[in-house]
This record gives structure tokens, C-alpha cells and sequence, in this order.
């Protein structure tokens, strides 16, 4: 099933055909001058209203829709200086109370000013006006609408004296009346009848018109080609500057890959550079991880001897707690030996836990490093298991003590042998002293080196920040470059574009022209050929045979000359008709001569 809208809009184009035809051959037959009681001239003004109220938007009111066309031709006004005056006319009628009646006034005052064509093409060349008024399908928005301006042209040779009342156009009805053109059978296949008897008288009036016709259409060709001149110097002048925007684009792409080229040399050479200083820390960390694994050795030595020391000291208190069964008259003194013992040992406890949480402080440098430098699991088990170690052999140590106190209680030594003893302890302890000063100065020495390693991973981390916005930049750079050959290759799909319509134009152009010279042709054959009295031929004027009831006159519709059946049985298409007409055999050779040129 065809689409209702096709379907409208393929009536309305025949009828307006239709009526447009009859309006011409009504008037070049009648008068010069018609008026409102013209009944074509009415039918034209009522398919007008159909044409322009097709596809129309409908406007919302409080009781009802109501669509009218004239908000359509107002906002013409705006893109056509030209249509102001006509259009402050019609907003000032008196007696005009509905915008339906501005707008059969508006038609009829472009119809008697003979304007109609030109602001109906200026309504069309504005689509983006148009949608806001009509539904996408309208006859306006499609390809019938251009066919219908280049009807209306015919109307300029049309004299019309028309009378605008208020009451009239706003309450007129507009019904299209088809009994007009359906009266004698399918008007647009009527045949062409032969008898001479029928066939209309053509006056000098009627050639008149005919040739203002072909001037007003001959004018409006001339316009059309001024135009489409205008436009090509337009399109030679952006296609000139698109191409030397194309030539600055390349350019500007080729610098951009130059520059992109040497930002990836750059970025190779940086990355190459801080690979070389990655191994050369890892060298350093290497190196650092012997020291440290040296240092647990000296450690672990230090603690080995300790613990041998406690043994001695152990043993040696075994013998003193023998030599204090035999002294036990120096009670009182061996009890002050005793707490200067304890007083001993409190403050080789307090070096133990000192030890003990320099211990602790090298077990953190320690998880640090590791976490840092990504040493395996295997050596933090390992550190810790030594750490755990080295703290049951303290708490060991502690037992040690504890039992040694309790037996130094029971004992009694002599004051020689306490002094002795604390003598000996006195030197431990300054030997001990001197060992955890040994053990603070490594200490300095791995946090001074922890210090240096992190500043050096901090310039590290700023340097691969640097590359990293580098590489971001690099890709910003290339993601422009991708965007600049889009746009290259957009412009050169619009130059080829252009091209093309230059091409397709110029063929309309020699078109155009070859259709103005045969129109310009058809013409001056007309002003040169006189139409022959019936009256003073006698005679066939090529055979030369006389008439008579047998055989009858024909006039050639192209150079007016009277000849017998015979010599006239051709039939051509002329300017000057809608429909191919008969001519003679030396009108049919010369214009089959020019059609086959043109």
C-alpha cells in the first residue's frame, strides 16, 4: 500500500497542472485582465491553499487545533526583504479577522504584483523555516514543491485586478472543483484532433502573451544562471582555501611527527638510563645485604662468647658459693658484697635490654630493607628465627641469674674474693661498653646508608614520575595526530565533494543554456512567420494543388503556412504548446535538424 502522504502530495502536483494550464488558456483567451468572478482564477487560489496547508503543523488552542499557512509566509519576511512590504500590507487590511484570510490576501496581492513565483522559490530555499512549521512528508519539504515554483513562472503573464474584502476571504470555502478538468474524458490524454474546423484561432493577442511568457521564463533563467555563478566563484573560493587548509595541516603533521619521533628517542634513551642506575642500586643493595649478613655473623660471635661467659661465671660462683661455706664469720660484709653483686647485676640486665632493643631497632632496619628492596621470605624467617634465638638464650641468661641470686643468698663469700669478682665484672662490663659502642657506630653507619638509599629511590620514583608524564604527553601527541588525519581526510571527501557539484552544475549550466538557445530560437522563428488567410490560399503550399472538399486545409502550427493533409501529417512538440502539434514536411526536417544539435 503507497504511502497516504505520497499520494497527496502526487494529486495536488497533477491538479495544480491542471489548473495552472486552465488559468493561462482562460485568460489569453478571454482578456487581459481578470477579476475576482474569474472561476480558474478562483479554482488556482483554492489549490494554492492545499498546496500550503499540506503537511501542516497543527497549533494547539484551548477548544481546538486550528492550522493555517500564514504564519509560514510571515516568517518569509525575515529571510526575504522584499516580502516585508507585501506582508505589512495584508497585517494592515481592514476587515481581515483570521489568519486564513491574511493569507489568501497575501496570495492574491503576490499573484497582481506577479511575485508569487519568486517568493514561493525563496519560501522553498529556506528548509530550516519550513520544518518548524510542516511535518516531515509535507509537499513543501519534498521534490514536487521545486516543480510547482517552476509552474508559477507562467503566471507573470497574467493581468489581475483583484478586490481584498475582509468577510470574503475569511469565510470563502475551499473546495477544489474537479468537474472542471473531468469534463471531457482524461484531460491529460485527450488526442489531438486533425479536423481544421476544431482547432482554436491563434490572434496576434495570443502571441503576445506567448512571447511575454517566454521573456518572463527567458529573465528567470537568466537570474537562476547568475546565481549558480555566484555560487561557483563561492565554491572555488572554499575549495581554495580548503586546500591550502590541507596544505598547512600535512605540514603541521609532519612536524608533529618529527617532534613525536624525537620525544621516543628521548624516552628510549631515558628509560636506558634508568635501567643503568636500577642495576647499579641493586649492586649497591647486594653489596649492603653482604654487610649486613657480616654484621649478624659479629653478632651472633658476640653473643656465642656471652653465653661462654656466663658459663664461667657460673662456674666460678659455684666455686666462690664453696669458699663461702668456710667464711661464715663475714657475714655482714658478704652481705654488703652481695648488694654491690646486685647492684651488678641490675645493670647487666639493663645492658642485656639495651642489646636487646638494639636487637629489635636492627630487626626493623631489617623488614625495612626487605620490603624496600624485595629480598625473598626465606631470609626474614630466617632473621627471625635467629631473633627468637637470641631471645630464649637471654630469657636463659635470666634463669641463670635469678638461680645465682638465690644461691648468693644462701652463701657467704669472703671480701677478697667478692672484690675480686667485682673487679672481673667491672672489666666485662667496659669490655661489653666498648663492643655496644662498636655496635652504635654500625648502627650509624646502616642508618646513615638506609638514609641515602631512600633519597636515591625518591629521585628515582621523580624520574619514572617524569617519564610517565612524558609517555602521557607522547600520547596526547599522538592521539592530536590522529585527530589532524581525520580532519585531513574529511576535507579532502569535502574538496571531492565540491568537485562534483562544480561538475554536476557546469552540466546544468550547458543544460540551461542549450534550452535558452533553442527557446531564443523558437522565438525569432515565431516574430519572422506571418499566419496565412484561409481566405487567400487557394493552393497547397508545397504541392501547389488545389483545394476542395476532398482535399482540405491545415495550417502548420510552426510557420503558419496553409497545406493539404498530405503535406502536413507530421507532428512535433513546439515551445508554444503543451502538446505536440501538426507542422509541415519542411518544419518536421528543420526541427528534427535542431533537436538532434540540441
Amino acid at each position: 500500500m503507497k504511502n497516504p502522504m505520497l499520494v497527496e502530495r502526487s494529486n495536488l502536483l497533477n491538479v495544480a497542472k491542471l489548473c495552472i494550464k486552465n488559468l493561462i488558456e482562460s485568460a489569453l483567451a478571454e482578456a487581459r485582465t481578470l477579476d475576482d468572478e474569474h472561476v480558474p482564477l478562483q479554482q488556482f487560489f483554492v489549490v494554492m491553499e492545499h498546496i500550503l496547508s499540506h503537511g501542516l503543523k497543527s497549533k494547539k488552542t484551548f477548544l481546538e487545533k486550528k492550522k493555517s499557512f500564514w504564519g509560514a509566509l510571515e516568517s518569509l519576511e525575515k529571510t526575504t526583504p522584499e516580502a516585508e512590504e507585501i506582508t505589512d500590507s495584508v497585517r494592515n487590511l481592514p476587515g481581515i479577522k483570521t489568519s486564513l484570510g491574511r493569507g489568501r490576501a497575501w496570495l492574491r496581492l503576490a499573484l497582481m504584483q506577479k511575485n508569487l513565483a519568486d517568493y514561493f522559490k525563496a519560501l522553498l530555499e529556506r528548509k530550516d523555516v519550513l520544518s518548524e512549521w510542516y511535518e516531515p512528508g509535507a509537499l513543501l519539504l519534498e521534490e514536487e514543491a521545486p516543480v510547482i515554483a517552476g509552474l508559477l513562472v507562467g503566471l507573470n503573464v497574467i493581468d489581475c485586478n483583484l478586490c481584498l474584502k475582509g468577510d470574503d476571504l475569511d469565510s470563502a470555502p475551499s473546495v477544489i472543483d474537479f468537474s472542471m478538468y473531468l469534463k471531457d474524458g482524461n484531460y491529460l490524454e485527450k488526442p489531438q484532433e486533425s479536423s481544421s474546423g476544431e482547432a482554436p484561432e491563434v490572434n496576434l493577442t495570443a502571441l503576445l502573451d506567448q512571447k511575454n511568457y517566454l521573456e518572463e521564463h527567458n529573465r528567470h533563467l537568466a537570474s537562476q544562471v547568475n546565481v549558480l555563478q555566484g555560487k561557483i566563484k563561492s565554491l572555488e573560493q572554499a575549495s581554495n582555501l580548503a586546500k591550502e587548509e590541507l596544505a598547512v595541516a600535512n605540514n603541521n603533521i609532519l612536524s608533529i611527527q618529527a617532534e613525536n619521533d624525537r620525544l621516543k628517542a628521548e624516552n628510549d634513551a631515558m628509560k636506558n638510563e634508568v635501567q643503568r642506575k636500577l642495576q647499579i642500586v641493586r649492586a649497591d643493595m647486594d653489596v649492603e645485604r653482604e654487610t649486613y649478613n657480616t654484621s649478624r655473623i659479629g653478632l651472633n660471635e658476640l653473643y656465642g662468647e656471652a653465653q661462654d661467659k656466663l658459663q664461667h661465671e657460673a662456674q666460678v660462683r659455684q666455686d666462690v658459693e664453696q669458699e663461702l661455706k668456710l667464711q661464715l664469720s663475714l657475714k655482714s660484709e658478704m652481705e654488703m658484697a652481695m648488694r654491690l653483686l646486685e647492684k651488678d647485676i641490675h645493670e647487666k640486665q639493663d645492658t642485656i635490654i639495651s642489646l636487646r632493643k638494639q636487637l629489635e631497632d636492627i630487626k626493623t632496619i631489617n623488614i625495612d630493607l626487605y620490603n624496600r628492596l624485595q629480598s625473598s621470605d626465606s631470609s626474614l624467617q630466617h632473621k627471625a628465627d635467629l631473633v627468637n634465638k637470641l631471645e630464649e638464650k637471654a630469657e636463659q641468661m635470666g634463669a641463670t641469674i635469678t638461680q645465682i641470686e638465690e644461691r648468693l643468698k644462701k652463701a657467704e663469700k669472703e671480701k677478697e674474693a667478692a672484690v675480686e669478682t667485682s673487679r672481673k665484672l667491672g672489666q666485662q662490663i667496659a669490655e661489653k661498653d666498648a663492643k655496644r659502642a662498636a655496635l652504635e657506630t654500625d648502627l650509624k653507619i646502616e642508618r646513615e646508608w638506609r638514609a641515602s638509599l631512600q633519597k636515591e629511590l625518591s629521585r628515582e620514583k621523580e624520574l619514572v614520575a617524569q617519564l610517565q608524564r612524558e609517555t602521557l604527553d607522547a600520547k596526547k601527541l599522538q592521539d592530536e595526530l590522529v585527530e589532524v588525519t581525520r580532519q585531513h581526510q574529511k576535507l579532502r571527501e569535502e574538496c571531492s565533494g565540491q568537485e562534483q557539484a562544480l561538475i554536476e552544475m557546469g552540466d546544468k549550466l550547458s543544460e540551461s543554456r542549450l534550452k535558452m538557445e533553442s527557446m531564443q530560437e523558437a522565438v525569432q522563428s515565431l516574430d519572422k512567420r506571418v499566419w496565412a488567410d484561409d481566405k487567400e490560399i487557394t493552393s497547397c503550399m508545397q504541392c501547389e494543388k488545389a483545394f476542395s472538399v476532398s482535399r482540405r486545409k491545415h495550417h502548420c502550427r510552426n510557420c503558419g503556412g496553409i497545406f493539404c493533409n498530405s503535406c502536413s501529417e507530421n507532428v512535433m512538440p513546439l515551445p508554444a504548446f503543451a502538446k505536440p502539434v501538426r507542422c509541415c514536411d519542411r518544419c518536421h526536417t528543420e526541427l528534427l535538424q535542431r533537436y538532434s544539435v540540441s
